[in-house]
């Protein structure tokens, strides 16, 4: 089945009760038995409910895998993967990494004996060099937030798959549209499903997609015990923005593109991050791993000062100044105020976060009239 029939069709049956053809909406806790024990394989909804069983079996669809676990969030399908390790144990993740799973990392978990080496993936070699009997993930986004870095999937999968670790792809900036991490050796491809899955802005929701049966019954496990599971309603309508999933990347692919040659040959603009860039580093692994460039891009305005950037997002209007990504509607956002708050700011400026910094998400308007936005707030 070809990608775009899987949006639609992957992963799902018609409905048993009554041949409903979308998934029906399960809004119920709990479920009568005929006896203890004896029921139609759904007893409380924490532990399993119809509608986030069709969502998972799309997510596992969606990303050429055995197995989709469905959460309350992203950073709740991060939480479970970490608690997978013990205390004493180290991951491996990119210096240029979303301010909320830096966080999660450093905040909460590092509390809890879990250590965390943050570098720069494009050289493989740096990545070998912290590889430690403690090691036990290497976990990686790309394309990154909000910097756009593009690193090498099947070169760190063989680094992982050498060294007995377990490699984790972020994969939310390019959706399963533009790549599909566990074909290229990766062994869990994460989501931030409210991005690009959804795609309407009204979901708050996470995914984790994997192969292994061992650590999908830990998974599993940890969705339960935890506790932190999507209800029925977010399932349902991250259920349906799937669905146009195809139709909606081909459009913010298509803009990404017109805005990021716009912004390109724009005199007042130093830089522009977009992996379709010829200019752009590690063009050519993007061009290798990915099917197109995606709509995320970022930015910097010749010596722009803070004040100066945030004066400029103020004064777009089909660009909405606001936190998220991946939505049909164009958002621009400031990730050193806003999404990379939480990371110190030495530390956010080594990685290329620095005040002057703009994020778009570019969406699926008519892209004339992103670029005369944009135009405008240069005035």
């Amino acid at each position: 089945m070809k990608f775009n029939t899987k949006t639609i069709h992957g992963g799902q049956i018609i409905d048993p009760a009554y041949n409903s053809v979308m998934t029906p909406i399960y809004q119920t806790s709990t479920y009568a038995q005929d006896s203890p024990g004896k029921n139609k394989g759904f007893e409380y909804s924490r532990t399993h409910n119809p509608t986030r069983t069709a969502l998972q079996n799309a997510f596992a669809s969606l990303e050429n895998a055995k197995y989709g676990v469905a959460f309350s969030s992203g950073l709740a399908a991060v939480d479970a993967i970490i608690k997978l390790l013990e205390p004493g144990d180290e991951v491996i993740s990119t210096n240029d990494l979303y301010g909320g799973t830096y966080r999660l990392f450093t905040k909460i978990f590092e509390k809890y004996g879990v250590k965390f080496h943050f570098t720069s993936m494009h050289n493989l070699e740096d990545v070998k060099s912290l590889i430690n009997q403690k090691t036990k993930i290497i976990w990686a986004e790309t394309p990154t937030n909000p910097m756009i870095n593009v690193f090498d999937i099947s070169g760190l999968a063989e680094i992982s798959k050498s060294n007995n670790l377990l490699f984790v792809v972020d994969n939310t900036f390019a959706s399963p549209y533009l790549q599909n991490p566990l074909d290229m050796g990766a062994d869990i491809v994460m989501h931030s499903a409210t991005k690009y899955l959804a795609g309407h802005s009204d979901v708050v929701l996470g995914a984790l997609m994997l192969n292994n049966d061992q650590v999908a019954e830990k998974l599993y496990f940890t969705q339960n015990a935890s506790g932190a599971v999507p209800g029925p309603q977010d399932c349902f309508l991250t259920l349906r923005g799937i669905k146009t999933l195809h139709v909606r990347m081909q459009r913010h692919c298509e803009n990404a593109f017109k805005v990021a040659h716009f912004l390109n040959t724009n005199p007042m603009v130093e830089k522009v991050y977009w992996p379709g860039l010829e200019t752009h580093f590690n063009h050519d692994v993007a061009k290798r791993q990915m099917r197109n460039f995606g709509g995320m891009l970022s930015f910097r305005i010749k010596g722009y000062t803070k004040d100066q950037t945030i004066k400029f997002l103020e004064k777009l209007h089909l660009f909405t100044l606001a936190e998220s990504l991946g939505g049909v509607e164009s958002l621009c956002g400031h990730p050193a105020t806003m999404t990379h708050a939480s990371i110190p700011q030495e530390e956010r400026e080594k990685s290329g976060v620095t005040d002057s910094l703009i994020r778009l998400s570019v969406g699926i308007e008519d892209a004339d009239d992103l670029i005369e936005d944009l135009q405008k707030a240069f005035l």
